[in-house]
């Protein structure tokens, strides 16, 4: 009679696994079926969305960090400024050090210089990819003011420097991980590539929106915030050679774009990705799901950027047996499906509903899987809630697509 229990324990874990099972073979028949994911097709596929919006900021506000003045910034007005996303004031002591609480984000802190360039990263973002794909000249002329008032004009332009970054109140003025903030510029980057190369500003501004990028770049690979984000070891690094990579792309620094491609191939891929293409550092946070998709979107604009004749990234598999694909197999899984997440749930924002990032359509072209670009299609592409945006640092991934 003793075998009755255990048979049943036994039905009853193969149960369990079955919805992974499922979903498991649903891809894997995705991938067998005959479509097409170029980026023409998905080029055709968004125009009308992305012309529509882009018609919509042609006469968007410029704004840049010197219209909001932080009190608690000890930088200047033309200095970027953030807070502590998870630091908070200690309950019945005002004047105590704030304390951290990991995952939850503070409210009250100031935004401003965030939610201004989050703002133009979707702005010029969008409006170079209209650009792209119309050739018309208003698109540039939006784009071009937003650019020169950030990167050229001395009275609006950012210190290409982050000292100020992610500040904690009684604490620092400014950290290394401050520098996260600035991955918005990535797209930015791009963009500014884009209308360069189109010969649509003058050799004046593109040569300061160059230099521009280069200092911020130098900056941020001598400086000792920059030293130590370079080599923070989980999604902070990935993020830094994500910026480096972009501005360098721009800049055409070869010497810094081999940086983050060698640290790609023998620190992210063959150090930090687990066996089932995971990153442990991320999957231990108290948003593991969160931090997964948001590590797969800095891996794949990183390998996107930095891949080079006879080393494609996307391919490279290392001595360990790590590469994107192992990854993507892994993140794909779920992506938009988080009910058979094997990590517990995160804290905050569990159901806000998936959103198209980035990884989605550079694998679909790179892997030659358009399972991916059909996975992809349906998603949500301009989120309102400002932790989704926050965390999403590539809102026109057609701009790194070449046709």
């Amino acid at each position: 009679m003793a075998a009755r229990p255990l048979l049943l324990t036994a039905i009853a874990a193969s149960l369990t696994l079955l919805p992974a099972c499922q979903k498991a073979d649903e891809v894997a028949r995705a991938k067998t079926t005959t479509q097409t994911c170029t980026v023409a097709d998905m080029m055709a596929h968004d125009r009308p969305r992305m012309l529509a919006k882009a018609d919509d900021y042609i006469n968007a506000e410029v704004r840049t960090v010197t219209a909001d003045r932080a009190e608690l910034s000890a930088g200047g007005p033309n200095d970027f400024f953030s807070q502590g996303d998870y630091w908070w004031p200690v309950p019945g002591q005002p004047d105590a050090p704030y304390e951290q609480r990991d995952g939850q984000s503070n409210p009250d802190n100031f935004i401003a210089h965030r939610n201004s360039m989050m703002a133009l990263s979707d702005i010029v973002g969008t409006l170079a990819t209209a650009h792209k794909m119309t050739g018309e000249q208003k698109y540039t002329d939006a784009a071009n003011a937003h650019l020169r008032a950030w990167f050229v004009e001395p009275d609006t332009m950012m210190n290409p420097s982050l000292l100020y970054g992610q500040a904690i109140i009684g604490r620092v003025t400014g950290r290394n991980i401050g520098i996260i903030d600035t991955m918005h510029l990535v797209d930015v980057a791009r963009a500014a590539d884009h209308l360069i190369d189109a010969g649509t500003m003058g050799n004046e501004d593109a040569d300061a929106i160059k230099d521009w990028f280069s200092k911020y770049s130098t900056w941020m690979n001598t400086h000792p915030y920059g030293i130590k984000e370079r080599d923070w070891h989980n999604n902070h690094s990935i993020a830094w050679s994500m910026q480096i990579a972009s501005f360098a792309d721009l800049t055409g620094d070869a010497e810094l774009m081999a940086v983050a491609r060698n640290r790609f191939k023998d620190i992210y891929l063959r150090e930090m990705m687990a066996e089932d293409g995971s990153f442990p550092k991320e999957t231990a946070r108290t948003k593991p799901h969160g931090y997964s998709i948001f590590v797969y979107d800095l891996m794949a604009a990183v390998a996107q950027l930095t891949s080079a004749p006879g080393e494609n990234l996307w391919t490279l598999k290392t001595d360990n047996g790590r590469d994107m694909k192992l990854g993507m197999d892994f993140i794909r899984l779920y992506a938009v499906d988080k009910s058979d997440w094997p990590f517990p749930k995160d804290i905050a924002y569990w159901d806000e509903p998936a959103q198209r990032r980035a990884f989605l359509l550079f694998g679909a072209q790179q892997l030659n899987d358009c399972s991916l670009w059909e996975m992809a299609k349906p998603l949500d592409t301009d989120p309102e809630t400002y932790e989704v945006i926050r965390n999403m640092p590539i809102r026109s991934p057609l701009l790194w697509m070449e046709q």
